[in-house]
């Protein structure tokens, strides 16, 4: 597994473009290299203006959006279209804007689904769909180019919480129930299926961050700070505002 690094950007809005610029390079180098890319979606307020800035950048238009793959890190279980969806939020600022492939979209189930209000067997349903695009004979999950995940306060990422029975699931999709967070019911990739991405980033914003982002850097437990169990294959990149870096190691950040 790789070594975290971690890039600093002035604020909120700077962050978002930033970030937005990597995963634009990130989608045309896969596709160079392979001809299709994958990526792995988060929810927020700062997923929300990454997806948003993605559509500002005139190398968006490089991209051969028919040829992406996109699925979730967690999704809330609701109705289709509720605007608390993860789902929802993305496709409102940027999937519904760029010529995908509605086959090659994979929103984690709603409510009103095929599988019902039974989160158990929307995460099973997942798990199935993720296992169906994997290589054949190869692994019971695709190739993740690029996963982005948020970070809570609490130091939560997707919807793996502090001391939450999810950590003891190894398989690559998990119902949760009594989240601290609202809706109380959600589905999450695991752990152990997040860090089978070959890369991973971590955004963070805002100074209700800085203590989850610090802690995880620091060395803290992954059942205490989930953020710290997180590893992408060959990278892990922690990309912050200064804000949300304000209590990591100078040592470590690399300002932009």
């Amino acid at each position: 597994m790789s070594e975290a690094s971690v890039a600093v950007h002035a604020d909120a809005d700077l962050l978002a473009q930033a970030v937005a610029a990597r995963l634009v390079v990130k989608l045309l180098d896969a596709q160079a290299e392979r001809g299709a890319a994958s990526i792995v979606l988060t929810g927020g307020r700062i997923a929300a203006a990454v997806h948003r800035a993605v559509l500002t950048l005139p190398a968006h238009d490089a991209v051969d959006w028919s040829r992406v793959d996109v699925w979730w890190g967690d999704e809330r279980f609701l109705p289709a279209g509720d605007p608390d969806r993860n789902e929802t939020q993305a496709r409102a600022a940027l999937l519904d804007l760029v010529p995908l492939d509605p086959a090659r979209v994979h929103p984690m189930p709603a409510t009103d689904g095929p599988t019902g209000d039974d989160p158990e067997a929307g995460a099973a349903a997942y798990a199935e769909e993720l296992a169906r695009a994997a290589r054949p004979g190869h692994a019971a999950l695709p190739h993740f180019d690029v996963l982005m995940l948020g970070v809570g306060e609490d130091g939560h990422v997707a919807s793996v919480f502090p001391e939450h029975p999810v950590h003891h699931d190894t398989r690559p999709v998990s119902a949760v129930r009594g989240s601290p967070k609202p809706p109380p019911v959600r589905t999450t990739l695991t752990l152990p299926a997040i860090n089978t991405a070959e890369e991973v980033w971590l955004v963070a914003s805002g100074s209700d961050k800085a203590r989850s982002v610090g802690m995880a850097l620091a060395g803290a437990g992954p059942k205490q700070v989930p953020a710290a169990g997180v590893q992408g294959v060959s990278r892990t990149l922690w990309l912050l505002d200064r804000a949300a870096a304000a209590d990591v190691p100078a040592r470590l950040r690399s300002l932009r």
